[in-house]
């Protein structure tokens, strides 16, 4: 077996990064729309361990909605 090295996991790492970037302009896109929408200032997504678990706003002027 082939030792894995951060020099051939490179290309990968690059690739993720991608990856991210596109998926959190998207996320970023779908919370302003929501803010917008909703008309509660700077409204979004609440994240735990990796995972979106509820909505609420940076400013805290609204009660935390969770997703489940």
């Amino acid at each position: 077996m082939k030792k894995i090295s951060k020099k051939r996991l490179e290309k990968y790492w690059k690739l993720l990064d991608k990856v991210e970037e596109a998926f959190g302009k998207k996320i970023n896109k779908i919370e302003r729309q929501m803010s917008k929408e909703l008309e509660i200032k700077d409204l979004g997504f609440f994240w735990c361990d990796g995972e979106i678990v509820g909505v609420g706003n940076e400013s805290r002027t609204t009660k935390l909605i969770h997703r489940y």
